[in-house]
């Protein structure tokens, strides 16, 4: 009796199944007949055949009738965007600028050129128009112009219709006065660099540098590995010719491109390229598709490689008695990998410059790809990637310490306490006296004072003491995992906006911002957080999950045919719908690495091999460089006047080998430069001596003393462990 109406219950559950699934049949037929009609219609927003350069000279022409600069104070953060750019203002270090992106809801993409100012201290957005500006597009590049330290140069990007059909790639190139807010569009002599997105720009003295990026046409990716060089002073744009047997980075997008003082560094990226599946590991192909004409014909496959690779671009200056125009020597020389690089290795993961270091987070590896689907892993990592030594430091959140935490030491108390806490507290301090030191200017005479750079401010505020700020949520953890996150650095803070992460085969962009201090890393701060934007079902989608459904449906049919009585004993129905679907989007989600499958075993022990010898090496440069080297728990001013006689020292022998006379200079010309150099040794060492310092708090240790600091009277209190 008991299994009959099972049979019964499990009959009628059927029923109502079938019942929902016809109703939501009906619908769908009744979308697609009035897409159909809107089609007939007319309608440009379902049809995806549109003329984009009509598109965009309508867009200029309505960008023209902006007849001056306008800044208008906007009531939230901008609309929510991704592929945008983010930049820390060269010459206001209160201002963050953002330009461009696109947004893709599922049914159609839209684009943006706007461009936004964060005003860090107000916690203000604001938005800038002006009758020149570039048109709306995502995936370009921009970078400060060097020695034109006013300016920020932008180049390519790309547009597409709507629904994506059809894709337009600039090959403009434009100049934002940082001071005015003002665009110039940069028309240059001679050749200029062919249409492009997806690729990067930095900067070198009086050069910009572009690498890379991709052109997609009809279904198919062309990514580029040329180089191109633009004079800001005579410009011109010009491609330099390398060897032919030179060793140069492969073709790609989505890579690291930072500067460098003697030219650029290159780390990773991502491209797609033809394997042969039959040929197994190494099988890269490059060739067409085979047409199956005979035995044995194989078709190649395009799946994604993540590359790992690194390269120096030396970049050298004509000599100063050069004719007007001479052009740089240009050589890539490839470098070790770097060591300590993050594992599994990852594409999307956005780097910012920083102090001589790349400060790197996020990243997407796709470690598994077939025709359905694709099992991605999205990371939240932060590292800081050491230019020089060419070698990773992992960085992580500092947790508060509680009230007890201090008691051990004596003098901590509250959430700090010892010299971390005094080296906390005189940044600002030292950053006061260093601005009134480059305000006094260089000249030599006047009273003695002027020559003597006071960094001792015990107990000095300023006059008017700045309004309070308003406070935002400090969290432990870092931002939700993602990848093409914008990074942005200021006054030693690193600013993370938006992003994207793929889920279920769909595009969840992110609508928030953060930010982490680089010297303390307490915490990081939430400027903002909105909720994500709804994302809207296309038509294929639907069919997609129609079919999903249908193949769920005759899937549990079969298996409650087959174990009716055992689910109606325990109770359990069985589910085996699949945990997403195929993404939309693939052109920019990164399809599945083919790094290892292309590397046989005896690469991976070259590479291997390679990386433990750059450890070790970095290993001697740390112990052999014969600079003063910072101490735990001192910060940048105590570091600087503990050693300052040696880095003016430093400095001078430095000016004597390039023929310059040190007393050509005033002493606080030097006392500067010489703070420039020690400023730059602290934050070289940064990642070691915080690992130092996590040591000795573990065991107890506040701070660690000199016999001849202790002599005068320095030092005192002592933190407790902190827990990591």
């Amino acid at each position: 009796m008991a299994k009959a109406k099972g049979k019964k219950g499990k009959s009628e559950s059927k029923q109502a199944k079938l019942a929902e699934k016809k109703q939501k049949q009906e619908k769908k037929a009744d979308k697609k007949s009035k897409s159909k009609a809107s089609k007939n219609n007319g309608d440009v927003d379902s049809d995806d055949d549109v003329d984009l350069d009509a598109v965009l000279e309508e867009m200029r022409l309505q960008q023209e009738q902006h007849h001056r600069i306008t800044e208008t104070v906007l009531d939230a953060p901008p609309p929510v965007s991704s592929y945008a750019s983010f930049l820390a203002n060269p010459v206001n270090s209160n201002q963050l600028l953002l330009f461009g992106g696109e947004l893709y809801d599922g049914a159609r993409a839209s684009f943006f050129n706007k461009l936004y100012v964060y005003y860090i201290d107000k916690d203000e957005w604001r938005s800038i128009t002006s009758p020149n500006a570039p048109l709306p597009r995502s995936s370009h590049a921009w970078c400060r112009g060097g020695n034109d330290s006013k300016s920020i140069y932008l180049f390519g990007g790309e547009f597409s219709s709507p629904k994506q059909g059809t894709f337009y790639h600039y090959s403009d190139f434009w100049k934002l006065d940082c001071s005015t807010k003002e665009w110039t569009r940069v028309e240059t002599k001679g050749k200029s660099p062919p249409a492009r997105s997806g690729h990067r720009l930095t900067y070198y003295k009086q050069y910009i540098i572009l690498f890379g990026g991709f052109q997609e046409t009809t279904g198919d990716h062309k990514y580029l590995g040329d180089v191109w060089i633009y004079d800001t002073t005579n410009f011109v744009w010009h491609t330099p010719s390398l060897p032919p047997a030179q060793l140069k980075p492969d073709p790609r997008s989505s890579f690291t491109f930072l500067p460098h003082d003697q030219g650029a560094v290159l780390y990773g990226g991502f491209s797609r390229v033809k394997v042969n599946p039959g040929a197994g590991k190494g099988g890269q192909q490059s060739g067409k598709k085979s047409k199956g004409g005979g035995y044995g014909a194989k078709m190649t496959k395009v799946v994604g490689m993540i590359h790992t690779d690194c390269f120096f671009l030396r970049v050298t200056p004509p000599p100063s008695d050069a004719p007007q125009g001479a052009l740089p020597t240009v050589r890539w020389e490839r470098r070790k990998k770097p060591a300590n690089a993050p594992n599994p290795p990852r594409t999307g993961a956005a780097m910012a410059f920083h102090k001589g270091r790349g400060i790197m987070f996020g990243g997407v590896h796709d470690h598994e790809e077939t025709e359905e689907d694709v099992d991605s892993d999205f990371f939240n990592q932060l590292f800081a990637w050491n230019i020089e030594r060419n070698r990773f430091f992992p960085l992580g959140l500092r947790k508060p310490r509680t009230n007890n935490a201090g008691k051990k030491g004596g003098g901590g108390g509250g959430e700090r306490g010892g010299r971390r806490g005094n080296r906390q507290a005189n940044e600002e301090e030292l950053l006061r006296s260093l601005a009134k030191l480059t305000a006094g200017g260089g000249g030599g005479g006047g009273d003695d004072d002027d020559d003597v750079m006071d960094i001792d401010l015990p107990g000095e505020q300023e006059p008017d003491e700045p309004p309070a700020r308003k406070e935002f949520p400090v969290s432990n953890e870092l931002p939700h995992a993602r990848f093409n996150a914008q990074l942005a650095v200021q006054d030693d803070v690193l600013y993370i906006y938006g992003g994207i992460m793929d889920k279920g085969g769909r595009d969840v962009v992110f609508d928030d911002m953060y930010a982490i201090d680089l010297g303390k890393l307490d915490g990081c701060k939430e400027i903002f957080n909105r909720p994500l934007p709804d994302w809207i079902e296309s038509e294929d989608e639907d069919d997609d999950d129609e079919d999903d459904d249908e193949e769920d449906h005759s899937d549990s049919e079969e298996e409650e045919d087959e174990g009716e009585d055992e689910e109606m004993e325990d109770g359990v129905e069985k589910n085996n719908s699949k945990p997403f679907t195929p993404s939309k989007r693939g052109r920019k989600t990164p399809a599945s690495s083919a790094a290892d499958a292309e590397s046989t075993p005896s690469e991976r022990e070259d590479g291997e091999a390679e990386t433990a010898a750059a450890a070790a090496e970095e290993q001697e440069e740390v112990v052999d460089d014969g600079l003063p080297h910072p101490r735990p728990f001192e910060s940048r001013r105590d570091f600087f006047q503990r050693t300052s006689n040696e880095w003016q020292e430093i400095l001078m022998t430095n000016l004597r080998w390039k023929n310059i006379q040190p007393e050509t200079l005033s002493i606080k010309e030097i006392k500067s430069k010489a703070f420039e150099l020690s400023e730059e040794k602290w934050w070289d060492c940064r990642e070691e001596i915080t690992a130092m310092e996590d040591e000795q708090e573990a065991a107890g240790i506040g701070e660690v003393v000199s016999l001849a600091d202790r002599a005068e009277g320095g030092g005192h209190g002592g933190g407790a462990a902190r827990r990591r």
